[in-house]
């Protein structure tokens, strides 16, 4: 059987979410590069694949996919094993848990952090100045959020309950970044678990 293709750049964080699940369940997979400045993302071949021109994209023999977070999901469906069930659909509660931390990732976590990763990595990849003050607004943000995370934590080992789940793996791309950015932020201490 044909690897399955990823297209985009690698060091997408879009990108890195499909990746951490191919790699999770040990999927084989290609990797095709999509070159952002030199406008691949908007020529035929790839509007294509992705009709908003972003990426990723996925293709799986005939099928082709795109939305990072919907072609996380069908990896996880598609190579799910007793060992590597990160959706939890065989049980409604856990399930339902999944769903509601990914949609806290999807609309609470990344518009609050992704204005961090592009204002410090890309403007000044691209010769621009950093705006700080996005910067600072978007930490606040990040700060009252993360409280919310603690509280989560503080009760259970994972995001979803006690199993991890393709709701912690979806963090994984910006967390990671962030972590890298130097940009300390203090999140209150509820307590915890040991």
């Amino acid at each position: 059987m044909a690897p399955v293709k990823v297209f985009g750049p690698a060091m997408s964080t879009n990108m890195a979410r499909v990746l951490v699940c191919l790699e999770e369940v040990g999927a084989e997979y290609e990797v095709v590069d999509v070159d952002f400045d030199a406008g691949e993302h908007k020529r035929p071949e790839h509007l294509a694949r992705n009709p908003f021109g972003q990426t990723p994209a996925f293709q799986d023999g005939e099928l082709m996919l795109f939305e990072s977070r919907a072609i996380s999901r069908y990896v996880l469906r598609k190579y799910k094993t007793e060992g590597v069930n990160l959706l939890r659909e065989d049980n409604l509660q856990e399930s339902a848990l999944v769903d509601v931390w990914l949609d806290v990732e999807a609309h609470q976590y990344n518009p609050a952090i992704s204005p961090v990763i592009y204002q410090h990595y890309l403007i000044p990849m691209r010769g621009g100045t950093p705006d700080q003050k996005l910067i600072s607004e978007s930490i606040e943000k990040m700060k009252k959020l993360l409280d919310v995370y603690e509280a989560r934590l503080s009760n259970f080992k994972y995001l979803a309950g006690d199993f991890v789940s393709l709701a912690d793996l979806s963090h994984f791309p910006y967390t990671y970044r962030m972590r890298h950015c130097l940009i300390p932020i203090q999140v209150s201490r509820r307590g915890g678990r040991a």
